[in-house]
């Protein structure tokens, strides 16, 4: 009765999924349709929205681990009990950008390891692929579940101001990654990295001067900068308890997520 176009989602979600239905369920203007996917251990609910009478569409959801969940595709009409009008499994994935993430986090603090994301960045990608790879790792790292000592410095915080070192700052910066900085800006340590010269005396703030990085350098000078605009059409979450609720502003689509 319906297909999902991808099968899968990256497991911090946010991506878009198409559901395309068979003839016999064309959507009624009344009818409300939302996906329940159910993993081994949390379950989610999202809202849809109509593109045609034959399409909807809805945002994948972050997921707890990779795995096969079952999704149920359930249509409500008032004053009728809800019918599951059917069903298809769905994957979630840890793709590049969760590596990525993953890598840039465990390696906050090692000088080796943040030299040779230098080195990747002399062999730099075209700006298009940039914002693309901002948004996804930043949506990685936002989903990733950092230990409470987790610092932007790394663990050894013995290192005074003084030592002149890489920090995870200055590797977002120079890549110009907006939303990855904003996201490192409010976690541990991110403030205090702003001021750390690097070995050739670079500090953030200086290598976004020196690259042309407007937006950037405002996001990090400013006292009241406010979260990249192009982020207004990423999600919020509210959490409570065991539960959390998420609306994504682009397609106006909520989600429901609980552990089962």
């Amino acid at each position: 009765v319906m297909k999902l176009n991808p099968q899968q989602a990256p497991l911090y979600g946010d991506s878009v999924i198409t559901v395309q239905l068979t003839e016999e369920y064309k959507v009624e203007d009344d009818v409300v349709f939302y996906l329940v996917f159910t993993g081994s251990t949390v379950q989610h609910c999202t809202s849809t929205r109509k593109i045609n009478p034959g399409s909807l569409e809805t945002i994948s959801p972050g997921h707890d681990c990779c795995e096969t969940v079952k999704v149920a595709l359930c249509a409500s009409r008032e004053g009728h009990p809800v019918l599951v009008v059917a069903e298809e499994s769905f994957h979630f994935v840890q793709d590049e950008a969760y590596d990525a993430a993953q890598f840039l986090a465990t390696c906050a603090g090692n000088q080796q390891a943040l030299n040779f994301t230098r080195f990747l960045d002399r062999s730099r990608s075209p700006a298009a692929d940039v914002d693309f790879l901002d948004e996804k790792v930043a949506l990685a790292f936002r989903h990733l579940k950092l230990p409470a000592e987790w610092n932007v410095l790394g663990a050894d915080q013995s290192l005074t101001e003084n030592v002149p070192r890489e920090t995870l700052m200055h590797f977002a910066v120079r890549l110009g990654l907006l939303r990855l900085t904003w996201f490192l800006l409010q976690q541990p340590g991110g403030r205090g990295a702003l001021s750390i010269h690097n070995n050739e005396g670079a500090t953030p703030v200086s290598l976004a001067l020196e690259r042309g990085y407007q937006k950037l350098h405002q996001l990090l000078t400013e006292e009241g900068a406010r979260e990249p605009d192009s982020w207004s059409t990423l999600s919020h979450t509210v959490h409570s308890g065991d539960y959390s609720v998420k609306h994504h502003r682009g397609l106006d689509v909520y989600m429901l997520t609980a552990e089962a």
